[in-house]
């Protein structure tokens, strides 16, 4: 791998780490652990396939949509993340509007004595 590709690598995975701690934000926090749903796993597995597509396909789309400013591949896979990035912030918002919870707080399992 070379240099540029090492940082297209750590740049998806702090994307990554940006969405995971805005979505986080977005739920009450209290001394319990979040957990992650189906719906939660659907939703990172989705936006890593975006990321893995993106690094894929971001440059020869760029090169297509400005062929002179592109020269690398790095600038286009970037823009590619940086526009995931924030395109997961409203379908956040809609999954919450429709009641789909990304993470959830754990059901507290609450023992009797007999």
């Amino acid at each position: 791998m070379t240099p540029l590709d090492w940082l297209t690598a750590g740049t998806a995975l702090f994307i990554v780490g940006m969405v995971w701690l805005r979505t986080r934000m977005q739920y009450p926090r209290g001394r319990e652990r979040l957990l992650l749903t189906r719906a939660g796993r659907i939703y990172f597995g989705v936006l890593l396939g975006v990321l893995v597509l993106g690094s894929l396909v971001a440059p020869a789309a760029g090169r297509a949509l400005w062929p002179a400013a592109l020269s690398t591949p790095t600038p286009a896979r970037v823009v590619w993340f940086l526009a995931a990035y924030y395109l997961f912030i409203p379908l956040h918002h809609a999954l919450r509007a429709r009641g789909v919870e990304v993470f959830k707080v754990p059901v507290a399992h609450v023992q009797e004595d007999a």
